[in-house]
């Protein structure tokens, strides 16, 4: 029983820095719209500044107390720049590609603290008065954690305050519902949301700087906490703070108890009540439902005028690709070929987001289970490598079908969200199931035969396959079907009053999606001759929405322009320097800034 005690106060002690960070979060996404995936990363930067400060303040035991509230002030000062400079002038561009920005910020953030304060793990200054531990139950447990399970429900008694009894409360509030309509009423909405901003970065930096007692800083800090944090924000509710504490509450116990009970699946435990969540309650457990207007997944995407490509340059373009293996050097033709993989990747994305208005944050669970499919078939049930390429396109194509007839349910965020849950489901079960996926070791071995194993033939499979992916998209975008879509994406209600079923079309635009994603995922997996969990991990399924965003969400041609830019990026900035996603990040703040459609939308190419 005392075990079990502790367990529980341990939980809750967790959930209240899950708390202080996702009541943040959830402010900023409910009045911006903004998917902020940089809050990480001020949580991070906070706890880093916090551990410095506490030794550079002459101040004796109130340094650390100190630190940490100067951390948390300088990160919201930080967060005030980021939207004033930064987020402002691209709030009139798709709100995708804000998220793109912030995704810049996480990469800038991640190397800027490994090349101030290091790459090893850092042990930061115990908090003066509350170092010791007290006994309860027979068993010895952390003042400090006591402290803190005391001092989350008071930071929930002032937002409440602050939202109720101030004027500025009582906007931000409005602004949750229906911040158009606040507008209208005549307030500034720059300054509001300035102000929305630079307080949910001071309360991720006050939960980052609170947790230097606790944890070992470490640079991967920022995606390890993200994560959760969008999940209570969802299962709480968007713009609920009282529904962030109860999710909070939810999973630093679930979090806690799943550890004892279920150790074999406790990282996926979350994900689950996520997901049971979202099928039953999307809005959340203390959020109230959105008047829904669009299709599952949509509001965030603007059609430009699609780019096309004469015959001519079409050929030309061919004709260039299939001389690339003799004038290439090896390096550089693998590299080729693993564009091809996430071309298809990030096109299959695109028919979702471009065309159906659907943004995933879980696409790699099908680029994964492709990878996996095509693996395991040819290792263990010995089939040959050409019959295990094919089938991994279907089985991904499965796994859509299953996960997609959910997903479409829902919108907006929370259809991104529940792709978000399936994909996890999907990593832990990889990572977890060892006799058959081999956890983290992977699948070995996984190369094509003798006939296919040179780079050149590889090349021209991979290149064949890749051409096969693009033009099943293609046709199916140009068809009566893709036009359906766009007519979904566009206004849901009148095309469902025309005689289009809705949930049927996107779910069959879903399975399409992982069918080619789990092409992409083959050739990858052959390719690199293993396959790991990493590919269906949640970090994964950003690089796809990154590269059509580059390239262009209204544009076709947008995932091809987009993958290549990126891996290139990636790929040339890598071998010149070791804060390679600096120097990524900075680019893509640039691109982001100079061509807010992306790099196709913004050039419009046009042909007859």
């Amino acid at each position: 029983m005392s075990l079990l005690v502790v367990q529980l106060l341990s939980g809750l002690a967790n959930a209240m820095f899950l708390f202080l960070i996702a009541s943040g979060l959830s402010l900023i996404f409910g009045v911006t719209r903004i998917v902020n995936f940089a809050h990480g990363s001020f949580y991070m930067l906070a706890a880093y500044l916090t551990y410095s400060l506490s030794a550079l303040l002459p101040l004796g035991a109130g340094a650390f107390y100190a630190a940490a509230l100067l951390a948390a002030l300088l990160v919201a000062a930080l967060g005030g720049l980021v939207e004033t400079l930064l987020l402002r002038r691209v709030y009139r561009a798709p709100e995708l590609y804000q998220l793109l920005l912030t995704f810049a910020l996480v990469l800038i953030v991640a190397d800027a603290v490994r090349y101030l304060w290091g790459a090893d793990n850092k042990t930061g200054p115990a908090a003066p008065g509350l170092s010791g531990s007290v006994p309860i139950a027979g068993q010895l447990f952390p003042s400090y954690d006591l402290a803190v399970i005391v001092f989350g429900p008071l930071v929930a008694l002032g937002l409440w305050a602050l939202f109720h009894r101030t004027r500025w409360g009582i906007l931000i509030r409005a602004a949750t519902q229906d911040r158009e309509m606040v507008a209208a009423l005549g307030v500034d909405q720059s300054r509001l949301f300035t102000g929305v901003f630079i307080l949910g970065s001071f309360l991720a930096g006050l939960a980052g700087a609170l947790q230097v007692p606790r944890l070992a800083l470490t640079t991967v800090m920022d995606t390890t906490v993200i994560v959760e944090a969008f999940v209570v924000v969802v299962i709480g509710g968007m713009g609920s703070v009282w529904g962030a504490l109860l999710a909070s509450l939810l999973i630093g116990v679930l979090n806690a108890f799943g550890v004892l009970v279920l150790p074999k699946i406790s990282i996926v435990l979350i994900f689950v009540v996520m997901a049971v969540v979202l099928i039953v309650r999307p809005w959340g457990l203390l959020g109230r439902p959105e008047i829904q207007h669009r299709a599952a997944g949509t509001g965030a995407v603007a059609e430009v005028r699609a780019s096309r490509v004469s015959p001519p340059w079409l050929g030309a373009g061919m004709l260039l690709l299939a001389a690339l293996p003799w004038a290439l050097p090896t390096f550089w033709m693998w590299l080729v070929v693993e564009i091809f993989a996430f071309v298809l990747f990030a096109a299959s994305l695109h028919l979702l987001m471009g065309r159906g208005g659907m943004v995933s944050f879980g696409h790699a669970a099908y680029f994964g289970i492709g990878a996996y499919a095509a693996a395991l078939l040819l290792k263990l049930a010995g089939w040959p490598m050409p019959l295990a390429f094919v089938a991994a396109p279907v089985v991904a194509g499965l796994a859509a079908a299953v996960f997609g007839y959910f997903c479409v349910r829902l919108t907006s965020i929370y259809f991104a969200m529940l792709t978000l849950a399936f994909a996890q489901i999907v990593y832990a079960v990889v990572h977890q199931w060892d006799p058959v996926t081999g956890g983290d070791n992977g699948v070995l071995s996984v190369w094509p035969p003798a006939w296919l194993a040179t780079p050149t033939r590889y090349y021209y499979w991979s290149l064949a396959a890749t051409l096969g992916g693009v033009v099943v998209l293609r046709v199916v975008a140009a068809s009566p079907f893709g036009l359906s879509l766009r007519a979904v994406r566009d206004h849901a209600r009148r095309a469902e009053a025309v005689g289009i079923n809705v949930r049927a079309l996107q779910w069959a635009a879903f399975i399409v999606a992982g069918f080619v994603a789990g092409l992409g995922g083959a050739i990858f997996a052959f390719l690199k001759g293993s396959v790991f969990p990493v590919y269906a991990e949640a970090s994964t399924s950003v690089q796809p929405l990154v590269m059509v965003l580059l390239g262009g969400v209204g544009s076709s041609s947008g995932p091809l322009i987009g993958a290549a830019v990126y891996k290139l990026l990636d790929t040339v900035i890598t071998r010149y320097t070791d804060y390679w996603q600096l120097v990524l990040g900075g680019i893509l703040v640039l691109l982001v800034l100079a061509f807010p459609r992306g790099i196709a939308g913004s050039l419009r190419w046009r042909g007859p």
